[in-house]
């Protein structure tokens, strides 16, 4: 096989890994800290992606992308937060049945948001002009779209470990995956952190939305698949690890991209043997004993 493009896949591998590792460690964080699953995850990646396109048709001139690489993450952050503050918060002493109902609900209500704001056609993003050309890798041509997000998920990832560990913020989250009930005790606003992580979660995954929506159809429903692939990083990578789900994000982004040369129709087969396979030796998963 050509070294190059076995190179090529490998950085196309890197780019999956990196979406995979923001929306996957907001999932992470919400199982660590809130301990839930929020179903409507993927929902927020989708609104990402639209809000892109959204801003594409308005124009900016060359600036539409960069001004929604910072504008729409914190659009969705507000969002996520009122949808904490109104819907979830009333529901944390209840049994945790309740909140994945909820959040299931959510996931359909942002799907038929989508259906009504944006119809059911296949929406396109146009590659912004400071990205679209591409680096040659032997007779390949490798995106510069894609570099960027290679280069943006490692620098969310420093951000993401220097807001855990390095700022009060962090210390209260980390203290909260602990024991909340303690962190409550000594007169910390518990609540708020929760708003806080799962405002910092729609976050991640609306970034991840608007750095594919350049590169894939944008289409209502598009979020449940992502949201299936990332669950299982985070299963792989163990419940509420970050570590572990970054370690999870790069294995599972190498076996789509070099699975589907063997089996083009179906490499999620290559995924889910995988996570048969780390259930069976490890069922919590590679790095399950950890918390973030």
């Amino acid at each position: 096989m050509d070294i190059a493009f076995v190179a090529a896949q490998f950085l196309n591998g890197l780019a999956i890994a990196m979406i995979l590792i923001l929306i996957a460690s907001g999932l992470t964080l919400l199982l660590g800290v809130l301990g839930i699953l929020n179903f409507a995850h993927g929902g927020f990646y989708m609104l990402g992606a639209f809000m892109m396109f959204s801003l594409g048709q308005w124009g900016l001139g060359g600036m539409w992308f960069w001004v929604g690489l910072i504008t729409i993450p914190l659009a969705l952050a507000l969002v996520a937060a009122v949808v904490e503050i109104c819907l979830l918060r009333p529901l944390y002493h209840r049994e945790r049945l309740y909140t994945l109902l909820l959040t299931f609900g959510l996931a359909m209500v942002f799907d038929d948001l989508a259906l009504l704001i944006w119809g059911r056609d296949f929406k396109t993003v146009p590659v912004p002009e400071l990205l679209s050309g591409a680096v040659s890798i032997g007779n390949y041509g490798f995106p510069l779209h894609f570099i960027f997000i290679i280069v943006v998920g490692p620098v969310v990832c420093a951000l993401l470990w220097y807001l855990l560990y390095r700022t009060p913020f962090g210390k209260l989250i980390r203290a909260a995956s602990t024991d909340t009930e303690m962190l409550g005790a000594l007169g910390v606003n518990v609540n708020l952190v929760f708003t806080g992580v799962f405002a910092l979660s729609a976050a991640l995954a609306g970034l991840a939305g608007l750095l594919v929506a350049p590169i894939r159809s944008i289409v209502p429903g598009m979020g449940l698949e992502i949201f299936i692939e990332s669950f299982i990083v985070v299963v792989i990578g163990g419940m509420g690890s970050l570590g572990g789900a970054i370690i999870g994000a790069l294995l599972i982004g190498q076996i789509k991209a070099f699975g589907i040369l063997a089996l083009p129709n179906f490499a999620m087969i290559f995924i889910y043997l995988v996570l048969l396979a780390v259930l069976i030796v490890k069922p919590r998963g590679l790095f399950g004993e950890k918390t973030v």
